[in-house]
């Protein structure tokens, strides 16, 4: 971090490469990705970006990328109230640090929840913050590929983010 500090004066030369750019993680981390869709829909919103347009129902026409999303446990408030509009909804529950389908779990019922949580008054107190879960809407009907679900792998290189650089390897795959 201390490289990076414009304060230090500090750069890196023009053959020095980085392995990871400050702060990657923004956009890996499941809970700081949808933090920063939302922040990037608000501010498209402010700026009456024709690209944040809704229709009747208040979905987003463009940016309709991630189904409703809440983050645990900071969102549990919000999390209970839409739950409760609409009780039939199932949900996907996802750790925010862990990969590979590792700790997902579907719920239908508010009880589910609670029970995973703790057995305590006040729910999600005994969680520290390394063990913020993202709660999605379950998306009913996927995309699929000869009746799979499948994942769409792509390769980029970003060299720079200012300006922004991006290179797409052409070859991706589908994992199934």
């Amino acid at each position: 971090k201390q490289i990076f500090n414009p304060e230090t004066g500090h750069r890196l030369g023009e053959t020095q490469l980085l392995n990871h750019f400050p702060n990657h993680y923004e956009l890996t981390r499941k809970d700081l990705m949808v933090k920063n869709i939302k922040r990037y829909r608000k501010d498209m919103e402010k700026e009456n970006n024709p690209i944040s347009a809704k229709d009747d129902e208040g979905v987003y026409l463009y940016l309709d990328i991630i189904p409703t999303t809440y983050i645990l446990p900071g969102d549990y408030t919000l999390f209970v109230e839409e739950f409760r509009k609409n009780t039939n909804i199932m949900w996907i529950m996802k750790p925010c640090g862990r990969a590979q389908g590792k700790g997902i779990f579907l719920v239908n019922k508010l009880n589910q929840l609670k029970k995973w949580a703790t057995c305590s008054k006040l729910p999600f107190q005994t969680l520290s913050l390394k063990e913020s879960y993202v709660i999605s809407k379950y998306v009913e009907n996927p995309l699929l590929i000869g009746g799979k679900k499948f994942d769409l792998r792509l390769y980029v290189l970003v060299t720079s983010y200012r300006p922004l650089k991006v290179w797409m390897y052409n070859v991706g795959f589908a994992r199934f």
